[in-house]
This record gives C-alpha cells, structure tokens and sequence, in this order.
C-alpha cells in the first residue's frame, strides 16, 4: 500500500470532553443532532448584499480546497437586519455525539451581583401597553417586547463554567457559545445561551424546522403543570400567537422545499423553566446545491420569525426600536453552523446572554397580540429569565 492511500482516522471524541475543552474564544454547539467545538480563525465570513451564505460557500470550497478537513461556517448572527455577525471558518473543528442526560448541574459560585434592570418592571408593562395601542388601531398583529437584565460582579465571569451549567441543566437544548467581540470591548465578548428553539436544520435534501410561540412557566408541582399544559393548548389567545409564527415559517420554507409537511396543531414541549407550543415542520428542498438552500442560507431566509419580532415584520420591528430602550444585540438572532455540504443547524439566539469581563447582559421577551395582559407578559419574561439567572447563582427577579 502506498503512502498516499494511507488515511489517518480521524480521533472520536465524547460530548464531555468537548465541554470541558472549551475556553473563552471557542466556538461551541450542541444539541440531540451532536456537539461541535472549533478553534482558530481560518477565514472571516463577511456578509454580501445583506446575506451571508454565499461568501460562506465561497470560504467553504476555498477551505476544502486548500486542504482543511472537515471546513464549516460557526458563529452567530444579531437580531435586526444588518446587525453584526461573528462568522468564521475555524481552524480545527473536533466533534461528539449528543450531550448526556441532565445531572445536576455545579453550583455557580457566591456571587455579589448588582442587578439593573432595562427597563424597570413598571416601563415594560408601559411599553406592552403601548403595543396594544398599537394592535388594537390595526397597525400590528403582533410584536414581541424584550427587556433586559444587566448583572455586574465583582470579578470577571468564568465563561466556560456558566456554559456547563446551562448544558448540564438541560442537555436537550440548543446549547451555544460563540466569540462576538466588537472594537472597543474592554475583554472578549461571548454569546452563550441554552436555547429551546431550533430555526432551521438541514441533513442531505431534509429540512426542519421548529418554531415556538406561547408559552407558560413551569411549576415545578406535576398537577399545577398539567393544568398549565392544558391551558396552553386551549388557549384562544397563545393558539393564535403560535398561528402567527407557524405559518411564516411554513411559508418561507415553501419557497425552497417540496413535501412541505405542517401538523395542523401544535404540541406543548417543556424546559426546564418553560412550557411551550411546538410546530415540528419538515421538506425536502429543490436544489440542495444552491447556496441559498444551505443551512446558513435557510436560517437567514427565515430570520427574525414572528417569535422573536411581530407581524408584519417591518412594523414590528419599528416598534421594537421606538418601545424597546436597549438594543438587543445578539439576543433573538441566531447562532450555529454550515458545513460544506450546506448541512448544518441554526438555532434562535433566546435564553442566552453577552458576557463582557464582569457584565453579563441577558434578554427576555414575550409575544404582545390582542388580549395580552400587562402583568402577565412581565411574569412571562421574569419566568424566561430563570434559566440564566440560575446558571449564575441567582434567584428570580422580577
């Protein structure tokens, strides 16, 4: 046998040992599909006429080309059009199987936190009034208000810690860490988050997708939960919410896919802190080889969807920049990867924070129609936040 048939295999890794292998600057993505975790930067993918799937096809076959194994686009993207993004073809790439079953996850450290809320609890529940207002003249059917929860300690946040604790919590999401620094950040800033929303997956010619909306918070108690679930699947008013997302996404995905396959009632799947309606779609696209059909290309397609932003979308999103006083950044975007196959899997950038040196900057956000209560909405959002606010330590806060 000649030297050049002999082909070294490549080493097989465990879930756990790509989480523990991860350090500030990575890039790190599981999910029940696997987990991913690259180093390095090879090349920089820059966005092209507002996309950014054709210079990732680009960069991808010039990797490939000159030689990497296994070349993939990871990163994230930020929540408005045209927002920054962190994507990069990384230098190595190491994968695993799934992560494991949930253990309890370490306890996060004492921490004295100063907590600021913006806005405070009474601006927000203004603010879903003011949508309402909105709403109800006919201007929107939908927005989704966000508020955010900054919390600074005394010492730098140890990020690879806070993303074991939100994986080891619940190993079935889609757990991310992604580097998004930006000139003039004091220290690295990383994305990191255990969403329970997928966006888009793509396998060979199959995709799916899994759009969430209305929700409920869990209890923790199994009757009150039951009655919680069967709450949320007669809910008018959260039947109609998801109605709204559901049907976008379907619509998106029917200008790419044939055997577009939507279940005529959504199912209620749970979090740890969340109950929430499901809509599970599936295709089979046309032209698997067109770069607007990879997973990145798909994702950017079907971003922002109704369940993070409104309906319409251009509306919504004047209201979230008029009623919303922080900028989300890269909450509600999405974050995940595109092989050179366009396979890959995106999910939206929900349960997740910035974390910069001693801050941490998180996000929760509710879907405003009519019929939404104030006082509900802000106990929605408190509920959201729980599943970072207990990754480090803290108890609820309203």
């Amino acid at each position: 046998m000649s030297l050049s048939a002999v082909v070294r295999p490549r080493p097989v890794h465990l879930s756990a040992d790509l989480l523990a292998a991860y350090l500030t600057g990575s890039f790190y993505f599981s999910s029940a599909r696997g987990t991913l975790l690259a180093d390095g930067v090879r090349a920089h993918v820059r966005a092209t006429g507002g996309t950014h799937a054709p210079a990732a096809a680009e960069a991808l076959e010039a990797a490939a080309t000159a030689g990497l194994p296994d070349p993939v686009v990871v990163g994230a993207v930020g929540f408005r059009p045209g927002a920054r993004a962190g994507l990069v073809v990384p230098a190595v790439v190491r994968r695993a199987g799934a992560p494991a079953d949930p253990r309890p996850p370490a306890v996060a450290p004492g921490t004295d936190w100063r907590v600021t809320p913006r806005p405070g609890p009474a601006a927000y529940a203004e603010a879903v009034r003011r949508a309402l207002e909105l709403i109800d003249g006919g201007e929107l059917r939908k927005v989704v208000l966000a508020r955010c929860l900054e919390l600074t300690s005394a010492s730098p946040v140890w990020v690879p810690a806070l993303l074991a604790r939100l994986v080891h919590a619940d190993p079935a999401c889609y757990a991310f860490a992604a580097d998004v620094t930006a000139p003039g950040d004091p220290a690295p800033r990383t994305l990191v988050g255990a969403s329970p929303e997928l966006l888009v997956s793509r396998r060979g010619a199959t995709v799916t997708a899994n759009p969430l909306a209305g929700s409920a918070p869990r209890s923790g108690d199994d009757a009150v939960d039951r009655e919680r679930i069967a709450a949320l699947r007669a809910s008018a008013k959260d039947l109609g919410e998801h109605a709204h997302t559901a049907d976008r996404v379907a619509e998106v995905l029917a200008g790419f896919c044939t055997d577009l396959r939507v279940p005529e009632r959504p199912e209620v799947i749970g979090t740890p802190t969340m109950w929430h309606l499901s809509t599970r779609i599936t295709g089979r696209l046309r032209d698997p080889a067109d770069p607007a059909s990879s997973a990145l290309g798909l994702a950017e397609a079907l971003h922002p969807t109704p369940a993070v932003c409104g309906v319409p979308t251009d509306g919504a999103l004047a209201a979230i920049e008029e009623l919303e006083p922080e900028d989300r950044g890269y909450y509600a975007g999405m974050a995940g990867w595109t092989g050179l196959d366009g396979d890959g899997e995106w999910a939206v950038a929900i349960r997740s924070a910035e974390v910069c040196d001693r801050t941490v900057r998180l996000f929760a956000g509710a879907g405003i129609v009519a019929g939404s209560d104030p006082r509900a909405e802000l106990a929605e959002t408190a509920a959201k936040f729980r599943t970072l606010l207990r990754a480090v330590g803290l108890t609820d806060v309203v």
